[in-house]
């Protein structure tokens, strides 16, 4: 969830980003999220030229942009479009790339990986039977973990610009 905000000074974008987004997040709270499951994944200020609209050639004006972003984690999915409603109407305008995960991974994993080992005897046998040979010992297991995992320094991206700043970073 976050904040996208343009102004033609980065100081006017980043004050009424520092504002709407520290709403976005007093709403998250309030709504029952706790301060651990809130965490700041970005925070970027970027000029951009502006362009006329009849010629689309650039009119020498820049505006700024800032964009706060926050990863959410909600534990209970009934409330998850209250959520995304209480947020909106509190100033977020941006809401990117929903994901469904299970709380206890380590279980979830630890049995699917049970499930991948049996599936796969289950299919080298029926190999073997439609080649006409048998199966032996099983003579290697290959894994292979490659989820991409974020990195977070714990500033958010913002570094000690945003915290001089006061831009509502969430370490999570």
């Amino acid at each position: 969830l976050g904040v996208h905000t343009e102004k033609p000074t980065a100081s006017d974008a980043m004050a009424e980003n520092n504002t709407q987004t520290q709403a976005m997040i007093d709403a998250l709270t309030k709504f029952g999220i706790d301060k651990k499951d809130i965490r700041t994944t970005n925070f970027s200020i970027f000029p951009t030229d502006k362009y006329d609209p009849q010629t689309g050639q650039p009119t020498g004006q820049k505006v700024y942009s800032v964009d706060n972003t926050v990863y959410v984690t909600v534990r209970n999915l009934k409330k998850l479009g209250d959520l995304l409603d209480t947020v909106v109407a509190a100033g977020a305008n941006t809401i990117n790339s929903i994901q469904f995960d299970v709380a206890d991974k380590d279980a979830a994993i630890k049995s699917a990986r049970a499930d991948a080992v049996k599936d796969a005897e289950t299919q080298a046998k029926e190999l073997a039977s439609s080649a006409g040979v048998t199966l032996g010992d099983i003579q290697a297991i290959g894994f292979s973990d490659n989820a991409p995992v974020p990195f977070f320094n714990g500033k958010g991206g913002g570094g000690a610009v945003a915290q001089a700043a006061s831009v509502p970073i969430q370490p999570g």
